[in-house]
């Protein structure tokens, strides 16, 4: 009875550093029989890593099965959490470190342990172990398998800093914690747990990108990059942030953020954009309000729309970086715990080269043609297409014309389209002018814009008819206009003639 009364303050104590230090869920396996901790035991730690369920309120309902308050978004559970439908969480790296001098075979060790817990620092776990006189021994480090758990065996009696300390890219990690091998019984307070198992929980974020130029035809013509980004799981995010390095072939223009849901958010405020024109980057970086909001608001994600313009023709590919958390920012992307790379997505821009011949396929010269984006519009003459202000363009000396600056036909919003699709594009040449002795086009023509007419050589041979297809002109031009012409003259002189006869006529009379 005199060791049960006596072993009751180590058990409060493993309850209060469990509380108060411990960030993650805790379940235990079965206890060891005795109220006396064995000094010569040995324990484990078992870590089961799973994505953090999105509970659309910012914070952590610990999966199931909880009995503690809210602590720092994770919960102290009385039992095995509930894990159905949680994603196991494969390819994790922990690493564990006994704090040295510890000893919790004695009550000291537990008051130390205690103590410990009160200036323990998530962000500087190590560091706040330093401060404190303690040393931390050698590091081991298991990585979490295919259902996503750790196990680190054979562990002496002691207290352990458990740190995530390789994840994927996109993921916000759970903080550093101290856990003490054994703890409590949370469900019999007679006994030790030598075996113990946390659920720590990651939020994954994602993202994606798409482009939107269905609606464009021309250089100039504005082109967005909407970025969809997930907002962590978490109560509190530490840093949050999307940047997009633009193609060389891109001007910027501007950028706003808004939530999926379409809730706008304030500039300035709640996040600020900044534009560097040597790297071409735009950077959309949330500030403290922001991030707070965001934490409020994790049923839906943020979209970043950056408004640029073609200036140049070519394929032009595009991706985008998301931040989720401040740990994130000082990574390499592509790194494990760095931001998020979204699939490129593409925008394509070419032209084409037609060649001006006559009836024996010999090149032309000086005529002039418009461009229109529909047969409509092409009969009626309305809405040429403006390139860099020129809507008409001229054949050059040797017959040919190249235009250069329209998006593809068989390309839009980032992927191929095909003929009868909607946003399948079919542009049409109007001749405005005729090589001199020619005829004018009688109907527009029609073609196309993609990879293989945006490679050098004749795309397009557009052919014209002598006037009035070579036949003489008798009312209009050629020979027998001459021969009226001498014709009219010899009948004015007759006429003349006639009226003189006539006045002569008159006077003698």
């Amino acid at each position: 009875m005199i060791n049960q009364r006596a072993s009751r303050p180590w058990r409060a104590a493993a309850a209060a550093l469990a509380g108060a230090v411990l960030t993650v869920l805790l379940s235990v396996t079965p206890a060891s029989a005795t109220p006396v901790i064995d000094g010569g035991q040995t324990g484990s730690i078992t870590v089961h890593k799973y994505e953090k369920p999105n509970n659309g309120g910012g914070g952590n309902n610990g999966g199931g099965g909880n009995g503690g308050g809210h602590n720092g978004g994770n919960n102290f559970s009385r039992a095995v959490p509930d894990t159905t439908g949680l994603t196991p969480l494969p390819g994790i790296e922990f690493t564990i470190q006994q704090v040295n001098t510890i000893d919790l075979s004695t009550n000291a060790g537990w008051d130390a342990a205690h103590n410990l817990s009160f200036v323990f620092s998530t962000s500087d776990p190590s560091g706040s172990i330093t401060a404190a006189g303690y040393t931390l021994g050698a590091s081991q480090a298991q990585v979490t398998a295919a259902d996503g758990t750790a196990i680190f065996a054979t562990l002496p009696i002691g207290l352990y800093l458990v740190t995530e300390t390789n994840y994927p890219a996109g993921v916000t990690p759970s903080a550093p914690f101290l856990i003490s091998v054994p703890i409590t019984d949370p469900d019999n307070h007679d006994n030790w747990i030598y075996d113990v198992d946390v659920y720590p929980k990651n939020s994954v974020s994602g993202a994606e990108k798409i482009v939107t130029d269905a609606p464009d035809v021309k250089l100039g013509d504005q082109v967005d990059w909407t970025i969809t980004a997930d907002i962590p799981n978490e109560a509190v995010i530490d840093g949050y942030k999307v940047l997009d390095q633009l193609d060389a072939k891109l001007t910027y223009v501007g950028a706003t953020a808004r939530l999926e849901d379409g809730t706008e958010l304030a500039e300035g405020t709640e996040y600020v954009v900044s534009f560097d024109a040597t790297t071409n980057t735009v950077s959309v970086v949330f500030t403290d309000d922001g991030r707070a909001f965001l934490a409020s608001r994790t049923e839906t994600r943020v979209q970043i729309v950056v408004s640029t313009k073609v200036n140049t023709i070519g394929e032009i590919e595009n991706v985008a970086l998301a931040y989720p958390n401040a740990a994130s920012f000082n990574i390499t992307p592509g790194q494990p715990g760095g931001p998020v790379v979204t699939p490129p997505v593409v925008t394509k821009w070419g032209g084409m080269t037609l060649q001006k011949v006559d009836e024996n396929a010999a090149a032309l010269a000086g005529a002039s043609f418009s461009v229109y984006t529909n047969e409509v519009d092409a009969k009626a003459g309305t809405n040429p297409v403006d390139i860099d202000g020129q809507s008409v363009f001229t054949v050059a000396g040797d017959g040919t014309l190249s235009i250069s600056g329209l998006r593809y036909s068989d390309w839009a919003n980032g992927a191929a389209v095909a003929p009868g699709d909607a946003d399948y594009r079919t542009y049409y040449l109007v001749e405005t002018a005729a090589p001199a002795g020619y005829e004018l086009l009688a109907e527009p023509v029609s073609f196309l814009i993609n990879s293989a007419t945006t490679t050098v050589g004749i795309d397009l041979s557009v052919k014209n008819m002598p006037s009035n297809s070579g036949f003489e002109l008798p009312l209009t031009g050629g020979v027998g206009t001459g021969l009226l012409y001498a014709a009219g003259a010899l009948l004015v002189v007759g006429a003349g003639l006639l009226f003189l006869r006539s006045r002569r006529k008159s006077a003698n009379s």
